[in-house]
């Protein structure tokens, strides 16, 4: 048995019943076999078994008060996962399917993310089993107070700079931020994704999915192809999805797929820039579902379906973990797709990255293809430390290069250790190895 299936073993032991978690751990150990072959220092400093652990495991109870005065309580957890390169960094997700395992999940996976940026930023993820559908303002507010009540004593601009993420939108930062400058009495950038008047960076909502088409961009490149002409399937319906979608559109594709928990709409006309904007208001102020769109449209509508059936040259899932199954990767590879881009963390399968690794398509791993989101996050961060504020153009420009940078950090590892083309070897390697590196240098801690 090999060191990395070993340390693995040991991990699986130590973390039982926490399946995502575990999958990412396998996904990243797997790609940094020839890694720690060829360093023997990995392995003398025991840098897969530290690694695998984070530096803190915050939980605590949130109890809040609803509209009718009834005592309601949820669980808050956030993850300090590794700080090697910087402050902990990463979002706060409000969903009722967050636990330990998913946040450990995105908060290693993280870590090596944060690494790709080449900004000064450690790994980390918060969240809780809080659900905002349905909750009225009021009541979102004081979930939101009584969370801040206690994660305000763990982080800060220097410790830990938590965004949003799932559930937890400009609303949900504002009503945060808010609460942490009252008890606080101070003025800082400790949270991201604020609003332009009070801190925030343009670019920040697009950035997840502008940083995706960048980096597929680049994808392209590498085979002499662009954008024009082709047919895109994205999934999800959220801030991801909707800048991946304007972002493709601007640059000649065709996007005829979105979807949400109930059902994807296929609109072979494209979903052009009119119809986007019907699906922004749809979505992000009368919070209704895409179905509404299929009526208005006159598209189809497949009920309880995700996108991937549908034929396409590029793919973007953009919703959540697990929405590509081996069986989606075999349907979508079969329709002649040549590129899928991570929008979501972990959203394919290992059957279906294994089928995309082995038939050799252009696949980014979220962990780089993503990274928009978080480096804009570091954007923000560096205006705050600043007290600027940038252009939607330097930024965008800024964010631009970022994902360059980072493609060509995944083509470059990925032929250092001998599989040039594979950007999931390349990602977890690039990502992984300044990481280790900083970890030898600052001792055992």
């Amino acid at each position: 048995m090999s060191y990395v299936d070993e340390v693995f073993q040991a991990v699986s032991r130590h973390n039982p019943g926490e399946p995502e978690f575990m999958q990412a751990v396998r996904e990243v150990f797997d790609s940094l076999k020839p890694v720690v072959e060829q360093r023997k220092v990995y392995r003398d400093a025991g840098i897969l078994e530290r690694i695998a652990e984070p530096e803190r495991q915050i939980v605590f109870r949130v109890p809040w008060q609803d509209d009718k005065g009834k005592p309601r309580v949820n669980r808050g957890i956030r993850i300090e996962y590794n700080s090697a390169l910087g402050p902990y960094k990463g979002g706060i997700r409000f969903h009722p399917t967050v636990n330990l395992s998913i946040l450990k999940f995105l908060g290693f996976e993280q870590v090596f993310k944060n690494s790709l940026t080449t900004l000064p930023l450690g790994g980390g993820k918060g969240g809780s089993d809080f659900d905002p559908k349905g909750k009225s303002d009021g009541e979102v507010m004081r979930f939101c107070q009584s969370f801040m009540l206690e994660l305000q004593r763990h982080i800060g601009p220097d410790t830990d700079v938590p965004a949003g993420d799932i559930g937890v939108g400009a609303r949900e930062i504002g009503y945060m931020f808010g609460q942490y400058k009252r008890i606080r009495n101070e003025f800082t950038g400790v949270l991201t994704g604020k609003g332009l008047k009070w801190g925030g960076s343009l670019i920040r909502p697009e950035a997840t999915g502008y940083g995706a088409v960048y980096f597929a961009e680049e994808m392209l490149k590498t085979r002499g192809e662009t954008f024009k002409g082709k047919t895109v399937a994205v999934s999800g319906s959220g801030n991801v999805a909707q800048f991946t979608t304007e972002k493709v559109t601007e640059l000649g594709g065709k996007v005829v797929s979105m979807s949400d928990s109930n059902g994807t709409i296929y609109d072979k006309d494209g979903i052009g820039d009119q119809k986007l904007r019907y699906i922004m208001e749809l979505k992000n102020v009368k919070r209704g579902r895409i179905k509404e769109y299929a009526e208005k449209f006159g598209c189809e509508y497949r009920e309880g379906a995700n996108p991937w059936s549908i034929k396409c040259d590029c793919a973007f899932p953009s919703a959540t973990q697990n929405e590509i199954s081996g069986k989606d990767a075999a349907e979508l590879l079969k329709n002649g797709c040549m590129l899928v881009s991570e929008g979501a963390n972990m959203p394919s399968s290992p059957e279906a990255v294994s089928l995309f690794v082995e038939k050799k398509i252009l696949y980014g791993p979220g962990k780089a293809a993503n990274a928009g989101g978080v480096s804009t996050s570091g954007l923000e961060m560096s205006q705050n430390a600043q007290r600027l504020s940038w252009s939607r153009e330097e930024v965008d420009k800024k964010l631009n290069s970022i994902m360059v940078a980072i493609h060509k950090q995944c083509v470059d590892s990925a032929r250092e250790y001998g599989d040039a083309g594979n950007y999931v070897l390349g990602a977890n390697a690039a990502g992984f190895v300044k990481v280790a590196d900083a970890m030898i240098e600052q001792g055992i801690v």
